[in-house]
């Protein structure tokens, strides 16, 4: 053998050492858009390339409003009006807590009856419940633990332990993208929530179908994505620079076989150049009418549901928008936090349905709007609280809403016991949600599968069952 045939290049060095630094000089440009193609990349040369789903789909998109940090069921979506028989008293319930709780805490929040439906929806969210319709609201969720760690890898990722590919990783993978100028799958948050990045990478599925993280607390569409353009050359030179890059990238490639790492930087830099073009107009929402940026408001969260529906009805395969930074619907001290909150969410979330529908994406549209877990029908006591008006975290029972998309509406599927504690009727556990959501794309769960490690893995492991129930 030839000395220089036992020599490694650095990239094979650090991707040997299982660093996976060979990424990072394209995350800085794409902030998580591409690093290393997928092994068995379409013919037309572009992993994310549309591809044919299983079956016919109900649905082609996703927008999933994450509501980081756990709001209460009992106080949204889940009504339960035996709290207030047993108010300052034991419940007889008990499950374990990652806090001490006391007393039943009945709801400060009233509900009343909404559509023809006759959906039950607190005050909190009255312009949502208008479209109670339109709401498939599942009060029968149930996760693992009590933590938020492990709880947002559940929901996201589909496993309690780090790593596994996000859920918008695993449907990229499976069904590529309709606009090759714009990322595929879309992070939208002001900082980031617990845990950060891991909650939308592709872990060993190849990163070109990780989420790309914009922080959508900038308002300038031309600052939202760092390091797009260049200040320095026209596109029609980038054109020219790219273009002899790629013919001697090809050139070494041949020389060297097969290198998917050299392949998929290939691409994240076609699709840098091109996002160019297209991304600042995808997120500029000065150019909706004022009176449609009105009814989302000015808040973080309001131009992100708005950004939102621009991406999609451009072919974005799915937006993620987290709330905020952190946990902020972690409401352990006082529950009534939970009212501004709901304030600066209500109204968004009111327009992004009426405007799905009014722009004919509404059915072609799965929306999700839920959290990591809900909280408990007892007060917090613990001594972390300064006031004890607040719930702590429960993984027993809770309740999210899907709309559009394939989902029947104005229905409420499955029920919690009397007091809100834990799921009894229908019970649905989060691998069951991702095996629906998957379903609703044209893709069966159990056949989407990446053979890593010596095994197949897949989103929803050996679990899941479709929520058949919930279907149009």
């Amino acid at each position: 053998m030839r000395q220089h045939d036992r020599l490694i290049s650095r990239r094979q060095a650090l991707w040997r050492s299982g660093m996976g630094m060979g990424a990072l000089g394209l995350a800085a440009v794409l902030r998580g858009v591409g690093a290393m193609q997928a092994a068995d990349a379409t013919s037309s040369g572009s992993p994310l390339a549309p591809r044919q789903p299983h079956f016919a789909a109900r649905c082609k998109r996703v927008i999933h409003l994450f509501m980081n940090g756990g709001p209460s069921q009992l106080d949204s979506f889940d009504p339960k009006p035996l709290l207030k028989e047993w108010a300052g008293r034991p419940i007889p319930v008990s499950f374990r807590t990652e806090r001490k709780t006391g007393t039943a805490f009945p709801s400060p929040f009233s509900f009343k009856k909404y559509g023809q439906c006759g959906l039950e929806v607190s005050e909190l969210f009255p312009h949502t419940a208008a479209s109670a319709d339109r709401l498939c609201v599942i009060r029968s969720m149930q996760t693992d633990l009590p933590n938020h760690e492990p709880s947002l890898m559940m929901m996201n990722c589909g496993e309690n332990l780090m790593s596994r590919p996000s859920l918008g990783s695993w449907i990229t993978y499976g069904l590529g993208t309709e606009n090759q100028n714009l990322p595929s799958f879309v992070v939208l948050c002001p900082g980031t929530p617990v845990v950060g990045s891991p909650l939308w990478n592709s872990s060993f599925l190849p990163a070109v179908y990780q989420g790309t993280h914009i922080p959508n607390n900038e308002k300038d569409p031309q600052k939202l994505i760092q390091y797009l353009r260049s200040s320095r050359e026209t596109l029609d030179r980038q054109r020219r620079r790219l273009d002899l890059l790629e013919a001697l990238n090809r050139r070494h490639s041949q020389a060297r076989g097969n290198d998917s790492q050299l392949e998929a930087s290939i691409q994240a830099m076609e699709t840098a150049f091109r996002m160019q073009t297209e991304a600042p107009g995808a997120l500029d929402i000065g150019q909706e009418k004022e009176s449609t940026r009105a009814r989302y408001g000015d808040s973080d969260f309001g131009r992100g549901c708005l950004m939102a529906l621009r991406l999609v009805e451009r072919g974005v395969r799915i937006v993620q928008i987290y709330y905020g930074n952190g946990q902020p619907w972690d409401n352990h001290d006082d529950i009534l936090i939970h009212r501004k909150l709901a304030k600066d969410t209500d109204g968004p979330v009111a327009a992004l349905l009426d405007d799905l529908k009014a722009r004919g994406l509404f059915d072609e549209t799965l929306v999700i709007f839920g959290s990591e877990f809900g909280r408990t029908p007892a007060v917090e006591t613990s001594s972390l609280v300064n006031v004890q008006n607040g719930r702590d975290h429960n993984p027993y029972g809770f309740s999210i809403w899907l709309a559009g998309g394939g989902v029947k509406g104005g229905i409420a599927y499955g029920a919690t016991d009397d007091f809100g504690f834990r799921a009894e009727q229908n019970r649905t556990h989060v691998h069951d949600l991702h095996a629906t959501v998957l379903h609703l794309l044209g893709i069966d769960h159990t056949r989407l599968t990446y053979h890593y490690s010596g095994r197949d893995f897949r989103l929803t492991d050996v679990h899941g069952n479709v929520i058949k129930e919930i279907l149009v």
